[in-house]
């Protein structure tokens, strides 16, 4: 089996992430595997530390031919079984390919909660004969792609996993040493960069509501800058909270500092699965979260954590208060979030994903 993985972003994020979860775990069954990503992207950084076999490409705009057809002749000179594309760019990039003469199968992988686009490009892009599967993150996004695809057969979900044993971290009051909080005060954070669809406006607004009967509270954003880092900021100091906001920029210490927050705030207003909820579950960390895309699929409100309506502050904060002055509903919400946990690991992620490899290939639709 000889498997190229496609990745055309340029940062590290959760999609990333499991690119290299996968890479590991499918490693491990002796697959042949190569990535394919942007030249001196985070990705082809992992790949050279790692000593991963990996092609690299200059990334200049979206849809681009030359690009297209370097993928062709990479899977033309390795004899590749299956292309897995593993975001909308490269997912063009390969659609553009078969029009160059790349006869490889894709596997297409889909990570957002939104519609497919209304038009002929799109509808062809996902239902030509060339995508052999289409793996959704989460029922929610599956749900919201169907419409879009004729063959409803190629649709299969494959939750996103994490590395269990990489959260196995106890509390060091790093972040309270780091930044001076004092041991009375509760540590509420987010792990997700700062862009758009994680809705770090409601993060703010509950803080506020929060903050009116209790100030013994810090709020932590824990992320890179998704586009609106700036637009937060100014949020934040026109409410006059900025005392009570840290920012702490993208860090690569999440499992040595996840465990000492108290309550983890997640507000996306969008999220095909969303990892960084599971890794709070993983290091006992109390969830609260919004409904929004596959997020119900980890959390069940009241039972492993505490869900609310998107956008609405005062719901969330409502839940975190609870969590703030019940000791036992939070211990019984952390337990159950251990369990809920095995559920989503990457070697059964990685498992999930092989068969489908494997039936691709048994179907005789490769080779």
């Amino acid at each position: 089996m000889k498997i190229l993985h496609f990745s055309s972003a340029k940062t590290w994020r959760g999609g990333e992430q499991q690119i290299a979860y996968l890479y590991e775990e499918l490693a491990k069954k002796t697959v042949e595997q190569w990535i394919f990503c942007v030249h001196e992207s985070a990705l082809a950084n992992y790949c050279s530390q790692k000593k991963i076999p990996h092609f690299t490409y200059q990334k200049r705009f979206a849809a681009n031919p030359f690009v297209s057809n370097q993928l062709k002749k990479i899977c033309e000179k390795l004899k590749v079984d299956l292309v897995h594309l593993h975001d909308a760019h490269s997912h063009t990039i390969g659609f553009m390919s078969i029009f160059l003469g790349n006869k490889t199968p894709f596997i297409l992988s889909r990570r957002v909660d939104f519609p497919v686009r209304e038009s002929w490009l799109s509808h062809k892009k996902y239902n030509h004969p060339s995508i052999k599967r289409i793996l959704s993150v989460s029922d929610k996004v599956q749900e919201i792609l169907a419409p879009a695809i004729l063959d409803k057969q190629k649709l299969q979900v494959v939750h996103s996993g994490i590395d269990l044993n990489r959260f196995q971290y106890a509390n060091k009051g790093v972040l309270r040493k780091e930044y001076g909080i004092s041991k009375e005060v509760k540590i509420i954070g987010n792990v997700a960069a700062i862009a758009s669809h994680k809705d770090y406006f409601t993060f703010v607004d509950t803080a506020e509501v929060l903050l009116k009967s209790n100030t013994q509270l810090i709020f932590l954003m824990i992320g890179g800058d998704g586009g609106e880092e700036a637009l937060i900021k100014a949020y934040i100091a026109k409410k006059k909270l900025t005392d009570y906001f840290i920012y702490t920029g993208f860090r690569k210490d999440i499992p040595e500092i996840l465990p000492e927050l108290d309550i983890f705030l997640f507000t996306s207003k969008e999220e095909g699965l969303g990892t960084s909820v599971i890794d709070a579950l993983a290091c006992g960390v109390p969830v609260v979260a919004t409904e929004a895309g596959g997020i119900p699929e980890i959390i069940q409100s009241g039972i492993n954590g505490f869900l609310a309506p998107v956008k609405n502050a005062a719901k969330l904060a409502e839940q975190v208060e609870r969590l703030l002055v019940d000791a036992v509903v939070t211990e019984k919400v952390i337990q159950k979030g251990k369990t809920t946990v095995q559920q989503f690991s990457k070697e059964r992620m990685a498992e999930k994903t092989y068969f489908i490899y494997r039936a691709c290939i048994d179907e005789g639709t490769v080779g």
